[in-house]
């Protein structure tokens, strides 16, 4: 086998592979990436459910207080008229 033909195979077989061991560690890259961003995404959303739940526990909080005093109210007046 001549330098011409150990050349012409290496750039016919080597660039291809060369070429494609490139690309894999770009999309190796790219996969981390959108790995990184959704965690990020799903930690986002899990803090802001929690904020939401926290606000409807604490309007549903609210509620009962109010109904309960009202309640209250409501029960003294009904005593009162017997």
């Amino acid at each position: 086998m001549d330098v011409k033909t150990l050349s012409e195979v290496i750039a016919n077989q080597g660039f291809p592979i060369a070429l494609s061991i490139l690309l894999i560690f770009r999309i190796d890259k790219f996969m981390q990436e959108i790995v990184t961003a959704q965690k990020d995404g799903y930690r986002q959303i899990l803090e802001n459910t929690k904020e939401i739940h926290n606000t409807i526990t604490g309007l549903n909080q609210q509620n009962r207080e109010y109904y309960s005093l009202r309640f209250a109210e409501v029960q003294k007046e009904l005593s009162g008229m017997k």
